[in-house]
């Protein structure tokens, strides 16, 4: 077999994430020539400034499609929250496999407990929806944007004085950060902080046209986590959503069917809406939610 090129961000997360997903393939495939090819995106190079000013989550993904697009890559791991709500014309996503938690994390630099910050205290995101949902919980939180990787992020909080950041479950998990933690934190809830589309789950891209490539990658493809996250994505398209506008939403089964959240902010009105229902049947909900959370939204500012 010829050796199979592999594209992504070069970051410690996103590295270890093409790993996870190598490993997968190699269980249903056995052992395969591989090649990493690690690239540096205009989102890991504009560090000071936050996404929604310069272009959104298409940042960190468009050098790997270009590379994908032109035939110097045969496929790209990437994670499903960077991925804006339409797939690049002649890509697609093979395989989306099993989802990890999807919720947000609080770090504290000193206390242990939300309600131990202090009054004022000042909390790290580069995140519009995070930043509103810790207002939401504590309205005095002061939101400081910060960005770059995991252990950058953690540096920051050190050097800044922040009283904390908000980082993914997921991230930190397959970074094996909870095995020793460095600082005390708390997971948030779905309840307290509604997580991004397709937090959690990794996607595996590759040309529409590269048959072979999509019967190779096509085995990790995890369906319940493919059903979930696409409703989640359907949302996400019918609001339009990108980085400049805060977006949430998860989709989840239940014993007795689905449970699907929605969250929507406004920054003019500086305003949030929220929705959850269970349904037996989930096709068609995201779209649904987004609808009625946009036409409240457009009611709350009338």
């Amino acid at each position: 077999m010829k050796t199979v090129r592999v594209g992504t961000r070069n970051s410690p997360l996103a590295m270890k994430q093409t790993k996870i997903v190598l490993d997968l393939l190699k269980e249903v495939q056995g052992e395969f020539p591989v090649e990493i090819i690690p690239m540096t995106t205009k989102g890991d190079q504009m560090l000071s400034v936050s996404l929604s000013k310069i272009g959104g989550k298409g940042l960190f993904i468009n050098e790997v499609e270009q590379a994908l697009l032109k035939g110097t890559i045969d496929f790209a791991v990437h994670s499903l929250k960077d991925m804006p709500a339409k797939v690049a014309d002649g890509l697609t996503l093979a395989a989306i496999p099993e989802r990890t938690d999807p919720a947000d994390c609080l770090i504290f630099r000193e206390v242990s407990s939300l309600d131990a910050l202090p009054i004022g205290a000042r909390i790290g995101t580069s995140s519009l929806r995070r930043e509103f949902h810790m207002k939401n919980l504590r309205a005095d939180l002061q939101v400081e944007s910060i960005r770059g990787n995991v252990g950058t992020r953690l540096k920051r909080m050190e050097e800044q004085g922040l009283d904390g950041i908000v980082l993914a479950v997921a991230g930190l998990k397959r970074l094996n950060w909870f095995d020793v933690p460095t600082h005390p934190y708390v997971v948030l809830t779905s309840e307290q902080c509604i997580p991004a589309v397709g937090q959690g789950a990794l996607a595996v891209e590759c040309r529409s046209q590269d048959q072979e490539m999509n019967d190779f990658l096509s085995p990790i493809d995890d369906l319940l986590t493919r059903k979930l996250v696409m409703e989640e994505r359907a949302f996400l398209a019918m609001l339009n959503g990108n980085c400049d506008i805060p977006i949430g939403a998860y989709a989840v089964q239940e014993q007795n069917g689905y449970r699907f959240s929605g969250f929507l902010g406004d920054k003019k009105l500086q305003q949030s809406f929220t929705k959850t229902i269970v349904v037996q049947e989930l096709s068609g909900v995201g779209a649904q939610i987004a609808a009625e959370l946009l036409d409240e939204m457009n009611q709350g500012s009338l």
